[in-house]
């Protein structure tokens, strides 16, 4: 069984910063991608960043040249670095993790970490 714990979460004034992490019971390798999901309040979750396993990374628009996705193989951690953070930041963020077994992919979710941006 995967496990993902998220930490880092807390309140931030707008155009502060704050680093998530995402510390994975195995192998970040063993994954075919990491995910940074958020949702807030009313709204569908939604892809923020991923970083597959060649170290490709991809971001949403609203959140390009502001956040970063990096990981520490070591650690088995994915980390999601937040610059210059707007109200809109405010959201419930999950780490997700999708692995492949024969034909089969599996999604693991981390149980979220609440982020609010507010003076």
């Amino acid at each position: 069984q995967v496990q993902l714990v998220e930490s880092g979460g807390g309140l931030v004034p707008p155009g502060g910063s704050l680093r998530l992490s995402c510390a994975a019971s195995r192998s970040i390798f063993d994954f075919n991608n990491l995910d940074w999901y958020h949702q807030a309040p009313g709204k569908e979750r939604v892809l923020v960043a991923r970083l597959n396993r060649s170290g490709d990374t991809t971001y949403a628009g609203s959140v390009k040249g502001r956040f970063t996705i990096s990981r520490d193989a070591a650690k088995n951690t994915v980390y999601l670095q937040m610059n210059n953070m707007k109200s809109e930041d405010t959201a419930v963020y999950y780490c997700h993790a999708d692995q492949t077994w024969l034909t089969t992919v599996y999604d693991y979710w981390g149980q979220g970490t609440q982020v609010t941006v507010s003076s």
